[in-house]
């Protein structure tokens, strides 16, 4: 049976990237550092939401280099129980909406969407 495991992106400070994702409810799991010949070659850290085993995979390459986003790269989406909640406790470390929350149709789930410190976008949608 084949299953969807996890998503990866790459970060550049990990402090910064855990206080985002655990402010959107997910928690940190595990790191594992990559050794390749002796040398800690990259750090992966783990996040996911309690009693769902999908992971979100972060990864610090230590040799360096920045990254740029490209244009294949759309968001992620997380659902969550209440946006303003969410949005409260992203405001206290200054991340804000790229605009106010709103609703694709008529009666359907507000959403908004924010960036993490990587500038990745991530669509946060109200579960109604």
């Amino acid at each position: 049976m084949n299953r969807y495991l996890h998503t990866m992106v790459r970060i550049t400070d990990p402090e910064k990237s855990r206080a985002f994702y655990e402010a959107l409810g997910m928690e940190f799991r595990r790191d594992m550092d990559i050794v390749r010949d002796g040398e800690r070659e990259a750090t992966n850290y783990f996040f996911g939401y309690p009693g769902q085993d999908e992971e979100l995979e972060l990864t610090l390459n230590h040799d360096g280099r920045s990254y740029e986003i490209g244009t294949g790269y759309g968001h992620i989406a997380i659902g969550v129980d209440d946006l303003d909640a969410t949005l409260a406790a992203l405001k206290e470390q200054g991340i804000e909406p790229e605009r106010e929350p709103y609703r694709i149709r008529e009666g359907g789930s507000r959403l908004c969407f924010v960036r993490d410190p990587d500038s990745y976008r991530v669509e946060i949608i109200e579960r109604s």
